[in-house]
């Protein structure tokens, strides 16, 4: 028997217009206008946009409330929020450190972090740390599982476990050298710190802990990067109680994440 060419199935069509029709009908979605939540309908194309909007608003958020949770809740709080990525971060190749301000400053250092567009620089700056007694323990990005995850920093009565980056001007890859607490009074070392004598008082001066930065100075922990492991020691300040970045550290780095987002023609939030 010779087989029809060209036939179509009416069951067949039926099936086939009814399935395109549930492909294609308009799905209801929530929008929210800052006042009050809409309810319309919207076709496949604007709802699969909707949703690419909004990972990118998540993404840009990211930095932003990790910061905030970081300084409402302390870095205890905010351990579990880490920025989690799949790129290395680029090597440290300046130390970006201007003339201290005045007495009582401390330098919290420069230090990668990861945007909409890849990796930015978020610049170091003096701060006045929240009470007396405490110092710097500046964040970090470690290789772990096929992923490069970032370790907040945070104020505490010593310095904890930074990776081992060595991130400059006292941040030597363990401990402090810029600067020591003597009571009440934070004094700085001239010998790795930028300081206007004619402001400066509480100083002294150490070289022997001036380090030379040999080879690529990588700016993650972990295989390819910088090979440390914390000692006993960190590892008892990082169980320590701590104070989260400060209001100007945090506003530090959303200037950093705005400059980053204009560079790239995106308007600043």
């Amino acid at each position: 028997m010779r087989r029809a060419q060209g036939r179509i199935d009416p069951d067949s069509l039926f099936k086939f217009s009814k399935a395109h029709r549930r492909a294609t009908r308009p799905k209801t979605a929530l929008t929210c206008t800052g006042k009050r939540v809409v309810l319309r309908k919207v076709g496949p194309y604007q709802l699969m946009l909707g949703m690419k909007e909004n990972l990118i608003m998540k993404s840009k958020c990211t930095l932003f409330l990790t910061l905030v949770f970081a300084m409402l809740f302390g870095a205890h709080a905010c351990a579990g929020i880490q920025l989690s990525v799949t790129i290395a971060p680029p090597p440290i190749a300046v130390f970006d450190q201007p003339v201290c301000p005045g007495d009582g400053y401390i330098w919290t250092p420069g230090y990668y972090q990861y945007g909409d567009y890849g990796y930015y620089w978020v610049p170091g700056q003096w701060v006045l740390p929240p009470s007396a007694g405490l110092l710097w323990t500046p964040g970090y990005w470690g290789f772990v599982h096929g992923r490069y995850t970032w370790h907040e920093g945070y104020w505490g009565s010593q310095v904890g476990f930074y990776g081992g980056i060595n991130y400059g001007n006292g941040y030597n890859g363990s401990g402090f050298t810029g600067g020591r607490w003597e009571g009440n009074v934070f004094r700085l070392n001239t010998a790795v710190s930028k300081v206007d004598h004619d402001l400066m008082h509480n100083t002294y001066v150490d070289r022997t802990v001036v380090r030379e930065v040999k080879g690529p100075n990588h700016a993650f922990n972990g295989r390819g990067g910088i090979k440390a492991q914390p000692s006993p020691k960190e590892v008892e300040v990082s169980r320590a109680p701590h104070q989260a970045p400060t209001k100007e550290q945090v506003s530090q780095a959303q200037e950093a994440h705005g400059n980053h987002l204009a560079a790239h023609g995106t308007p600043r939030e």
